[in-house]
């Protein structure tokens, strides 16, 4: 399976683990990234999520980020399609960044574009024919943990 999971997936274990929710995706996000490194699933990177990551005031907790993202086996470049297709779901409402998240993954032909905004989760549910599935980390582990 191929996986797009958005910047707040990858930045959930630098959250505040003391708040249940927070904990239990970051072990979620865990199980996820360990069938990645197993060679079970591809993650997707991007250079969205590069710029977004390259913006996080914390040094620390970019690094980490980048790290994260680091087990990534395809590095996915901005296109005019890519961009085409952002704005197009930008006019159904996603947020700049948001948009452009879901078109580096519908693009690329990810089987999940993965987020932990419930927002954008709710939002991107809603788009029509979507090549790929929007889900959260928790409904996410038991797709690619089968």
């Amino acid at each position: 399976m191929r996986l797009y999971l958005d910047n707040c997936c990858l930045q959930r274990p630098l959250d505040d683990q003391t708040q249940p929710r927070i904990r239990v995706e970051t072990e979620a996000l865990f199980a996820i990234l360990a069938t990645v490194q197993a060679g079970e699933h591809v993650l997707l990177g991007s250079e969205a999520l590069e710029y977004e990551i390259s913006r996080i005031p914390d040094q620390t907790r970019r690094d980490d980020t980048m790290a994260i993202l680091g087990i990534a086996i395809e590095r996915l470049l901005l296109t005019e399609e890519i961009e085409a297709l952002a704005l197009r779901f930008e006019e159904s409402g996603l947020r700049g960044m948001d948009a452009l998240h879901l078109a580096f993954a519908s693009s690329a032909k990810a089987d999940y574009f993965c987020t932990s905004d419930d927002k954008l989760f709710h939002k991107a549910r809603t788009l029509t024919a979507l090549p790929c599935k929007v889900s959260t980390l928790l409904n996410l582990v038991p797709e690619v943990t089968k």
